[in-house]
């Protein structure tokens, strides 16, 4: 089989990892890279000379060191960074894929120098010991035969060199190897790993495929259509798989599952070709449908790391049909914002922005993202948990150190406590933020950058007083066919044969009562004040259905496509609405008795007697007479009242209190003092038969007659103001 082009390689690489610059390339490309396609092997007939040197430098910066002491084979200094240029992402795979194996086999490819008489050698200087390695292991690879030679690449005069000298010395190379290979007693050199690392590997080629569906470009029955029509079946779980079947998540509505062993095929197909199914391991997916879960319908997302551009695109699919923005942080260059823009528009994302500032570089106050309602922190970690370590580095730009570490099966303690110190600065800078909730994933296996970085930042108090504190609180997924998986205060999956290894927290600002309230508060505030009258009743019909709802179930469904939003603590108890029904109900019914009844009398309270010895007037108040409720009305006739009352606005009784009403024509009673004393009003019965409180001083006649023509008038307005009172609902 011929080898095929790198270009079109690329492609192929490019869907199954990072997808990256997808509209260049041709399904026809795709399908003549079939035969490159391949998990942890690289093609026996050898590299270009580029993936050579890259594979070299990235090998000398992981490579096991060893006391000088103890070290027979010397390599150059590595004390700078080497300078990566990749051709395309396939040759990148490639690059990282040959460093690891080299890694892996670094003490056998050691012992077959040395026993074979080939190393040292005087040409040979020590800055080309990590070519040495790197090429020895693609040569024995290819079972010592002679690599092919592409017309089109540029040779690379270190790489010719190095090729010729181990092919000259292929026989003493084999030979060495038999030697070991009875030395150990292994059929071949993959026996000769740890049988920890053979397990790891034997996972990760096994591992489901975890794709997720583009809603840019299709949707789900579109999907489950396109792929009945295709073959495949639908099973319950990962344990039915034969061959052409697939799955849905438990947790996230728009994840699929399909058998390791389709790879090629599904890749291949059109649905991957028009990026309608994307290929990402499931952990991320479980973050952004968390975030999913928190926010309404117009709440932004501040991603605080690029990561995988395939995280920030699930994420904009799953706010599709809103108004919200994915705030996108640390895009750092108008190149890498350039290819993220043309990621994005090629997948069909339009609501992404992208910010070139670090994510701790960003003010709290950053006008941009005053609406912003959930922040998805996925840091930078140990990532032990992933099952392919490769597919980590290559779609999350991770540290080529995560091979070495792997390798190791742990992480070195400094290194720890520095990822652990840079993620505990990122999530307590993101509880700086007027947000309501931050969610927090790692792929790691240590509590030092899980659970105990959540604690600790809780712990801290940064938040301020002005803002409410957050406090932890149980992922909810919009989808879950399995309540006891989404309980706890953590979500934690373990690195195994069906799932890479996943840790997920979600910390929720305490409920402000006077900040973000609910129309459900507002209605219920209204109602206590009787201003919605018979509105009231539908509110609490509604607020019934949504509470016997909450109680039925744990926060989660068992199916649906629709996400959920999860409930912040401190839920508004909804006695206070029942008590505002109650209340808006006798008004609406006094209202109406008074509608119907005309307007008689106003009713003059009995006066309070003022304290001895003063001249102050005592004060009256003018209240409207409020007949008892009636009980004839039957339920047919109230129903009826009830609608044509609706359009109209019930007002609050209330009480006026007018100024104190003085008749010139009252005579004092013989024997009373003018500061105690009681009098009858001549024309007053027409009011009430009660007395009225003594007038002020007398001050001669002409003061008599102004007195009369302003209480005279004062009496007019009353009446007239207490038959509006009357008519209006008062």
């Amino acid at each position: 089989m011929p080898r095929s082009k790198s270009n079109s390689v690329s492609f192929h690489e490019d869907v199954t990892n990072d997808t990256s610059h997808l509209s260049e390339m041709k399904i026809s490309d795709v399908r003549r890279s079939v035969e490159k396609r391949t998990m942890t092997l690289i093609g026996k007939n050898g590299c270009h000379d580029s993936v050579y040197i890259n594979a070299a430098k990235i090998f000398q910066g992981i490579r096991n060191k060893k006391p000088k002491d103890k070290m027979l084979v010397r390599y150059g200094d590595d004390s700078v960074s080497p300078v990566l240029t990749f051709k395309d992402e396939y040759s990148q795979r490639m690059s990282y894929e040959l460093a690891f194996n080299a890694l892996k086999y670094q003490e056998l490819l050691e012992e077959i120098l040395l026993d074979s008489c080939v190393y040292p050698c005087q040409s040979i200087p020590d800055e080309l010991t990590s070519l040495l390695v790197v090429m020895l292991y693609d040569l024995q690879d290819r079972k010592f035969e002679a690599r092919e030679i592409f017309d089109e690449e540029e040779p690379v005069a270190e790489v010719r060199k190095i090729e010729h000298f181990l092919y000259s010395s292929r026989i003493k190379l084999a030979a060495a190897l038999a030697r070991c290979r009875i030395k150990h007693d292994a059929l071949s050199i993959e026996y000769i790993l740890p049988e920890t690392i053979r397990k790891h590997e034997q996972r990760a080629s096994a591992l489901p495929l975890c794709v997720w569906i583009n809603t840019f470009k299709t949707s789900l029955q579109d999907v489950i259509r396109d792929l009945k029509n295709k073959g495949f079946t639908k099973v319950e779980s990962v344990s039915d798989f034969n061959r052409y079947t697939y799955c849905m998540d438990q947790h996230c509505h728009d994840v699929l599952f399909f058998p390791s062993s389709l790879k090629e095929e599904l890749l291949n197909s059109d649905l991957f070709a028009d990026c309608k199914l994307l290929l990402q391991d499931r952990s991320r997916s479980l973050a952004v449908h968390s975030v999913q879960a928190l926010l309404n319908t117009d709440g932004d997302v501040i991603v605080a790391h690029v990561g995988s551009h395939l995280t920030v695109a699930h994420m904009s699919a799953l706010r599709n049909h809103s108004m919200s923005r994915v705030f996108v942080c640390g895009v750092k260059s108008s190149a890498r914002a350039d290819e993220l823009r043309n990621l994005f528009n090629h997948m069909g994302c339009e609501n992404i922005q992208l910010l070139y500032e670090d994510f701790t570089e960003i003010r709290p106050t950053d006008p941009r993202l005053q609406n912003a309602k959930v922040i998805l922190l996925i840091p930078q970690c140990s990532a032990l948990g992933f099952s392919n370590p490769i597919d980590f580095i290559l779609s999350e730009h991770g540290d080529a150190g995560l091979l070495r570490d792997l390798l190791q099966g742990s992480v070195s303690k400094d290194k720890l406590r520095s990822l652990a110190e840079r993620q505990l600065t990122e999530l307590m800078h993101a509880m700086k933020f007027k947000v309501q909730a931050i969610v927090y994933c790692t792929s790691s296996v240590y509590p030092e950058e899980n659970e105990l970085v959540v604690k600790k930042a809780l712990e801290s108090g940064v938040e301020g007083h002005k803002l409410k504190r957050f406090r932890l609180i149980p992922p909810v997924f919009s989808t879950c066919s399995n309540p006891e998986s989404c309980t706890g205060f953590f979500f934690r999956t373990e690195l195994s044969e069906i799932s890479s290894g996943c840790f997920l927290a979600v910390i929720a600002r305490e409920k402000d009562s006077s900040e973000n309230v609910s129309v459900q508060d507002i209605l219920a505030r209204a109602a206590a004040k009787g201003l919605l009258g018979s509105i009231a009743e539908k509110t609490k019909d509604d607020e019934n259905k949504q509470w016997k709802t909450t109680q039925h179930g744990s926060g989660v469904t068992g199916s649906g496509t629709e996400p959920k939003r999860a409930e912040f603590p401190h839920r508004k108890d909804i006695s206070n609405i029942n008590a505002a029904v109650s209340v808006s109900k006798v008004v609406t019914k006094l209202r109406k008795k008074n509608v119907n009844q005309p307007v008689s009398y106003v009713q003059l309270k009995k006066p309070v007697s003022p304290a001895a010895g003063t001249g102050l007037p005592r004060v009256l108040k003018h209240t409207a007479h409020l007949p008892a409720v009636g009980k004839g009305h039957g339920r047919q006739m109230l129903a009826r009242k009830a609608r044509a009352e609706r359009k109209k606005v019930v007002l609050k009784p209330v009480e006026i209190v007018l100024p104190p009403v003085i008749s010139p024509y009252v005579r004092p009673q013989p024997g009373m003092p003018t500061s105690s004393s009681y009098f009858d009003r001549t024309g007053a019965k027409c009011l009430s038969d009660r007395a009225l409180p003594p007038p002020l001083p007398k001050s001669g006649h002409t003061n008599r007659a102004k007195e009369s023509t302003v209480a005279v008038r004062v009496l007019k307005l009353s009446s007239r103001f207490t038959e509006k009172k009357l008519a209006v609902g008062f």
